[in-house]
């Protein structure tokens, strides 16, 4: 598995978005929530991924931009743990829950913590 994080992998169906945001479940491990959906999509992978943050928490374009950026980097070099234990395809949108930016190797540990929490989750069932 390469640590890619291509076009086809993107979230931007806002036809899938909203679904994902009507029935999506929940998995939090502060300051990013997961909020995931089992559904079949076009995609050739198994996931396909958002990522947004709040504008009422972060003002600047420029920090938001560099929290979501932070947020696609830790899930694109911690995806491969995902795909070694998923058999059906998702659609996820990692939203960022803080009030102020954490640094790279945190926020790191917390999507390794979320991304445990899933994995869990949906095996147990």
């Amino acid at each position: 598995m390469q640590f890619t994080y291509k076009k086809q992998e993107k979230l931007k169906s806002k036809k899938l978005i909203k679904l994902l945001f009507e029935n999506g479940k929940k998995i939090t491990v502060f300051p990013i929530m997961l909020l995931y959906l089992k559904i079949e999509h076009d995609s050739d992978y198994l996931i396909q991924a958002g990522v947004t943050v709040s504008k009422k928490n972060f003002k600047n374009a420029v920090d938001r931009n560099r929290i979501k950026r932070l947020l696609r980097e830790t899930y694109r070099l911690n995806k491969p743990f995902l795909y070694e234990k998923l058999e059906n395809k998702y659609i996820f949108m990692f939203i960022y829950l803080g009030k102020e930016e954490l640094k790279y190797q945190l926020l790191d540990t917390k999507m390794k913590e979320l991304m445990n929490r899933f994995t869990h989750k949906i095996t147990e069932k």
